[in-house]
């Protein structure tokens, strides 16, 4: 395993502002029906596992998407910010957000089963249903 990777990033108004680690340069894309309900396409994050410190984090609102997931985002911008496990507190941050892009690539995909046909990555990655997902991680 490689040293961890320190991240930072902004909502669009910079009212809220992060830092944290990634194990690996891994970006990844949910295509589940809510991810694209929330943001209008898929999810595309980086794991952050669940050290991630925040700057404004007043600006932060939290909305309980499942009994084991939460969404956060900027209540002055309305910015999509992360998605965290309840659970485990493990911190999925929106890869947009990030100050630089440099060196990351996309290597995972999930909920492939729910993407819709109107768009395609280029990009060669692993991919994961829904119920390989829910195996894998738990949750219904």
């Amino acid at each position: 395993m490689s040293d961890k990777i320190e991240v930072r990033g902004q909502c669009l108004c910079g009212s809220v502002k992060f830092k944290g680690t990634i194990a690996e340069p891994h970006v990844g894309a949910c295509h589940c029906k809510m991810c694209r309900q929330w943001g209008s396409g898929p999810f595309i994050e980086v794991n952050c596992g669940a050290d991630v410190a925040f700057e404004g984090e007043e600006n932060i609102s939290l909305y309980s998407s499942s009994d084991w997931a939460e969404r956060g985002f900027c209540k002055a911008c309305g910015s999509n910010l992360f998605y965290r496990l309840k659970g485990t507190g493990e911190t999925m941050m929106a890869a947009g957000l990030l100050d630089t892009h440099e060196g990351l690539d996309m290597s995972m995909q999930v909920f492939i089963d729910e993407k819709p046909a109107y768009y395609t990555f280029a990009n060669k990655t692993q991919e994961m249903t829904g119920a390989e997902v829910f195996a894998m991680y738990g949750g219904d």
